[in-house]
């Protein structure tokens, strides 16, 4: 039983529970692709066992890696859970173009989520790249504002930053004669 679910203007429309761990986590940023305010719909944080985040996606929108999650039996992540009207599961579909549904298992306060959607991505490279800019403060702004553990944000952070360090070392290197 959940008893926290956000008052809407229609409490007996259809709805669906998400997971987002990238940029989707900003209730700010999603509503820029849903068309609405996202905030009343945020349950808060929570936690995906058996996954881990990699960059493994170069979004031609934003022309940087993007998030994914990938199975690992040893990791977890952090995200923010919605429950979402059903209306805008169309837009929220083109918004993660490059991505698929998978149905997950999450944990917010104590409670156990099922068959709440999250999405992975279709084609995953072979290699992490880097976050622009954009992305990693967006990322960082969701998982801040919506309340992830201060030592996932942290986490979180550095993993971006390192991946951007390395970015710019590699387009320093001399080409190979």
């Amino acid at each position: 039983m959940v008893d926290s679910l956000p008052v809407s203007v229609n409490a007996f429309e259809p709805k669906f529970f998400y997971f987002a761990y990238g940029s989707c986590m900003c209730p700010v940023d999603l509503k820029r692709s849903l068309g609405e305010l996202t905030h009343p719909y945020v349950i808060g944080a929570a936690t995906l066992k058996g996954y881990r985040l990699g960059f493994f996606r170069r979004s031609r929108f934003r022309n940087c890696g993007v998030l994914d999650i990938i199975p690992d039996p040893h990791a977890h992540v952090e995200g923010v859970l919605y429950h979402l009207p059903e209306r805008l599961s169309d837009r929220l579909d083109i918004r993660e173009d490059g991505y698929q549904h998978e149905m997950i298992t999450v944990c917010h306060k104590g409670t156990r989520y099922s068959q709440v959607r999250t999405y992975t991505v279709i084609e995953k490279l072979d290699q992490e790249v880097a976050p622009n800019d954009w992305y990693f403060s967006v990322v960082m702004r969701g998982a801040v504002t919506c309340g992830l553990p201060e030592p996932y944000c942290w986490k979180l952070f550095h993993h971006m930053h390192h991946l951007q360090q390395c970015q710019l070392i590699q387009a320093n290197l001399p080409l190979s004669a």
